[in-house]
């Protein structure tokens, strides 16, 4: 059962930086559905995507799993034998809680949750890989290396999606996007000192590229097409497929 998010609701003397705890993952599904505008949709997006890319007797990745949301989506629709969804996240409270949501719905595709970071896992055979607002989280030295691996993992005709927070080149633009984003929070209920709490913890740890960085990072690595298929406000979702045909 998801609570409701009002973790930043009162004054917190000493912030610090934010952290995937106890506290955030009890609270998750309702704080990121009033916090991610097109959250949802992007959710469901990815399942329709697997049911495109998601190739028989392959691996699926999901990177950065938190509750499982993606991966879920993706099981939903595998229509495919011999597939096996691998989901990782380094934090211990998320992936105790990703278990009991993966176990609660039965499905003929099996499903790895393992806590770790996800630069340590071994990416192989896969013909789809998800990165759902978790390459922000990770040094920005750390995401071409990241990149690069999950290009070599990937099966020819195999696809990565990846869903981000933007930054823009365009101040302008920027701050108008900024400025809805927390009109949305706002309207969905999050006050003016909760918005500025959680902001204060995250802007040491999420640090954000803009569209043109990321499409710049999924070409180094090999990938022949990448482009923007999902945005709302300051949050979207990029598509990088390889090239080659499905065997």
């Amino acid at each position: 059962m998801s609570h409701r998010d009002t973790l930043f609701s009162a004054p917190i003397e000493k912030l610090g930086d934010w952290t995937f705890d106890e506290r955030v993952a009890e609270v998750f599904p309702d704080m990121i559905q009033r916090s991610v505008p097109g959250y949802s949709n992007i959710i469901a997006m990815i399942g329709m995507l697997a049911e495109r890319f998601v190739q028989p007797n392959s691996r699926i990745y999901d990177l950065g799993c938190s509750l499982g949301a993606a991966t879920l989506s993706v099981r939903r629709n595998i229509h495919h034998d011999g597939c096996r969804i691998i989901a990782v996240d380094n934090s211990a409270a998320m992936v105790e809680r990703c278990r009991r949501h993966i176990d609660a719905f039965r499905a003929a595709t099996p499903v790895d949750v393992i806590e770790a970071d996800i630069r340590d896992i071994v990416i192989e055979d896969a013909s789809l890989v998800v990165l759902n607002f978790t390459l922000q989280f990770l040094a920005p030295e750390c995401r071409q290396t990241l990149l690069d691996k999950v290009f070599q993992g990937l099966r020819p005709a195999g696809a990565l999606v990846l869903s981000e927070k933007f930054s823009f080149g365009d101040a302008a633009v920027g701050e108008l996007l900024f400025d809805m984003h927390h009109d949305f929070k706002r309207a969905n209920g999050y006050s003016e000192l909760e918005i500025g709490q959680k902001r204060s913890m995250l802007e040491n740890v999420m640090l954000t590229d803009s569209v043109q960085t990321h499409k710049a990072r999924l070409m180094k690595a090999g990938f022949a097409h990448a482009e923007l298929w999902f945005q709302c406000f300051n949050f979207g979702s990029l598509v990088a497929l390889k090239a080659g045909e499905r065997p």
